[in-house]
């Protein structure tokens, strides 16, 4: 029968006579599992970051474009040709089963002004269903209706970034502001949403009545016009379902033949942003594989040192097993002391490669997520890598040959 707590002691004793050579044995097992560690928290906090600010674009989201104007035989991009119109998102809401709710938008650039305080942004007349198109709530007061679009109301909702450089501390509802020099109440502000994947700022944004943007801020080339239609689809499922009743919505209110190409652009912004998602993870992966190669090279390092302590303690194995020690007994040893550089060594690791990744988040302000099955996956791979390397210096210290290993020097 293996004698385990026998085979214990004698491993730890040859582990604590060679201190420095067992920390420098760990030192591989160290730098692997903290570099797996801290490279899986990098990956998975781009990806949590890259998640939220899918999340704050909206979901299952589409944006038509209006078409693309021609200067000087030069093809211009998409949204330069005003071709949309209210009209145009009033028959997708109508006549598309797969489309739940539409914005259409009319934007541009604009000074807004409050008291000796100017701030220059982007302002967007739309429909109250921008709200929930882009499912985003009020922070404090009120959204403007459908009867202010009606009446061309001068009535705004502001961003969290106009708020602070317009009115810092101060609460902007109910108080009057000039973009243009024309006078809007402020009815409500916006919850913050931060940046897009795009790294736009999405709260240095004025929304206003769409009619007001179009009678009395950016005029309009022909009644009704807009630039932009933000479509939310009833699921992610039905997006492609959207896109393609869209289409055909379009190409029939717009009296294009079967040849003509479409004056408007589709796109699919929720798959825009699973791409995005998805490189996200593959880097996550990726910088996770990079760094476990760390860990076989520490393992390789265990590997080295077992072998060559057989070698320096042949004489040492011969006596044992001259006194009776089973050829399990040594390879447990050797076994043992394998197993205990690496879990030690994969325990300071899990404590360097946390406190590197917060280190990381904090120094290099990158987004950092410790998640706990990527410590246990780094401390396991540890541990099989220890019992893996460690196992054929013990196979090769225990078929030594008694009388061979007592006559060694």
């Amino acid at each position: 029968m293996i004698n385990v707590s026998s085979a214990l002691k004698v491993s730890f004793r040859a582990l604590w006579v060679n201190k420095m050579r067992s920390i420098l044995t760990m030192l591989g097992i160290i730098i692997g599992v903290g570099a797996v560690i801290a490279m899986l928290a990098v990956g998975s906090g781009a990806r949590q970051k890259i998640s939220e600010q899918i999340a704050s674009m909206g979901s299952n989201l589409l944006q038509i474009l209006s078409g693309a104007s021609t200067s000087g035989g030069a093809r211009m991009g998409a949204g330069t040709q005003p071709t949309l119109s209210t009209g145009d998102a009033e028959a997708i809401l109508r006549d598309a089963p797969a489309v739940a709710d539409v914005a259409p938008s009319l934007n541009g650039v604009a000074q807004v002004v409050y008291g000796n305080m100017n701030w220059s942004v982007g302002v967007y007349g739309s429909t109250p269903s921008i709200l929930n198109v882009r499912d985003w709530p009020l922070a404090s007061g009120k959204p403007f209706t459908d009867q202010d679009v009606k009446t061309a109301s001068k009535v705004c909702l502001l961003g969290q970034t106009v708020v602070e450089n317009l009115f810092g501390a101060d609460d902007p509802v109910g108080k009057a502001v000039r973009i243009k020099n024309v006078p809007f109440t402020v009815l409500g502000v916006l919850e913050s949403k931060g940046q897009s994947p795009q790294g736009q700022d999405q709260d240095d944004i004025v929304y206003v009545p769409v009619t007001t943007a179009q009678k009395k801020l950016f005029g309009t080339a022909f009644p009704g016009m807009v630039r932009v239609i933000m479509v939310k689809a009833v699921s992610a499922e039905d997006l492609p379902v959207a896109e393609r009743q869209i289409t055909e919505i379009l190409r029939q209110r717009h009296r294009l033949g079967q040849k003509q190409d479409n004056d408007f652009t589709v796109r699919n912004l929720t798959q825009m942003m699973q791409a995005s998602e998805q490189s996200a993870e593959i880097m996550t992966l990726l910088l996770g594989s990079i760094a476990s190669v760390s860990l076989l090279v520490g393992g390789i390092g265990i590997m080295n040192i077992m072998l060559v302590s057989v070698t320096e303690r042949t004489r040492e194995i011969g006596i044992r097993m001259a006194v009776g020690a089973k050829t399990w007994d040594i390879r447990l040893q050797f076994i043992i002391e394998a197993l205990t550089l690496s879990i030690f060594g994969g325990l300071i690791g899990i404590a360097s490669g946390v406190g590197g990744s917060y280190a990381l988040s904090s120094i290099a302000e990158w987004p950092t997520l410790v998640s706990a099955a990527s410590i246990m996956l780094a401390f396991c791979f540890s541990a099989i890598v220890g019992v893996a390397f460690g196992f054929y210096p013990a196979y090769k210290a225990s078929m030594l040959n008694p009388i061979e290993a007592l006559r060694y020097e």
